[in-house]
């Protein structure tokens, strides 16, 4: 069994072993800060000093530095002489408009790091970490998050609908839509439907056009509200409830699945991806660890097990509950059905 450093976790813990592990956050807290000040986006065109980049920006120069040495000795970047650039093929990875982006989850990355530092806090007091918003302000920790979202999720999002069998359906709803990541891939899987995408007001604009720019926005309708507040739109006969159940408290799933009940035709479906844990609660490991992440993060969220899920769709009248997907991380897939 392996964890998620890779080390066999039934092995001998040693002194060092244990100290290399209270070390680990410091690697992540390099990339962490220059992802939040975008570093990398900033040496694209061409290598910089040290004291160039931060007369640019406006940044601290001793600070920067230090930072830059830190990236270059992580491999991050290359310094050659009093310069820095980005390593071949790195840019496709740490830059907005790189092919293979991650950008954006590096730097959400960031904003989960300072609730990671509060952990004891939040244990002895049972309050969630104290918000601090990054240097990019909050509407930056928004938009990160989002992008984030379908960093980790575009490149997998049509693998996973296909555990939602049969793939047919006349309207979708797209419940806490964010970027439209899952929309799409299931617009495109069935090429004669339509799409209900429901998230925040604040997050509407950026579904909208990752929608427009992939070509799917005019099969869409965009409605704004609080899935836990607000009605949810009516008339599908797909939902579709993504990376949403982890931050809720089991009785706001259950109000939350009431609620998608009632959106839904007699007979329509619904679809869960989220993490599924084993009864132990200590399997898929990144589980655990990601139940740790919603306690800091939030009021009464966390990971659950397939026995929980159940229960609580089936008291909101759902039937035919199954797990269709297992997987290790976040792409497992819960499905159930609205009798007819």
């Amino acid at each position: 069994m392996t964890d998620t450093r890779g080390v066999d976790s039934t092995e001998s813990w040693t002194a060092e072993k244990l100290l290399a592990l209270g070390r680990s956050y410091q690697g992540a807290a390099v990339l962490a800060a220059a992802a939040e000040l975008d570093v990398f986006s900033s040496l694209l065109s061409k290598p910089l000093s040290a004291s160039e980049l931060a007369a640019a920006k406006r940044w601290d120069d001793r600070s920067l530095v230090i930072l830059l040495d830190a990236l270059a000795a992580l491999g991050l970047l290359i310094k050659s002489g009093l310069s820095y650039s980005l390593p071949p093929g790195l840019d496709a990875f740490l830059s907005a408009q790189g092919s293979q982006s991650v950008l954006a989850m590096a730097q959400h990355q960031a904003n989960c790091l300072r609730n990671w530092g509060q952990l004891a806090r939040v244990v002895a007091t049972g309050r969630p970490a104290e918000h601090i918003p990054s240097v990019r302000g909050e509407s930056g920790d928004r938009e990160a998050f989002i992008g984030a979202m379908h960093n980790v999720s575009a490149p997998y999002a049509a693998s996973v609908i296909r555990a939602v069998q049969p793939l047919e359906f006349t309207r979708l709803l797209d419940v806490g839509g964010a970027s439209g990541t899952w929309t799409e891939a299931f617009l495109q899987a069935c090429s004669q439907a339509q799409a209900t995408l429901f998230d925040l007001p604040s997050v509407i604009p950026l579904a909208r056009s990752r929608l427009t720019e992939a070509g799917v926005a005019h099969r869409v309708q965009f409605a704004g509200g609080d899935f836990l507040k607000d009605p949810l739109p009516m008339g599908a006969d797909l939902a579709w409830v993504s990376a949403i159940v982890h931050q809720n408290s089991r009785e706001q799933n259950r109000l939350l699945f009431a609620k998608v009940f009632g959106a839904l035709r007699a007979g329509g479906r619904l679809g869960i991806r989220d993490i599924v844990m084993d009864e132990s609660r200590t399997q898929p490991v990144a589980g655990a660890l990601f139940a740790v992440n919603m306690l800091v993060a939030t009021e009464g969220g966390g990971t659950f097990t397939f026995r929980e899920l159940c229960e609580d769709l089936e008291s909101a009248n759902f039937t035919g509950v199954a797990l269709a997907r297992q997987d290790e991380g976040m792409n497992s897939v819960v499905v159930a059905r609205k009798p007819d």
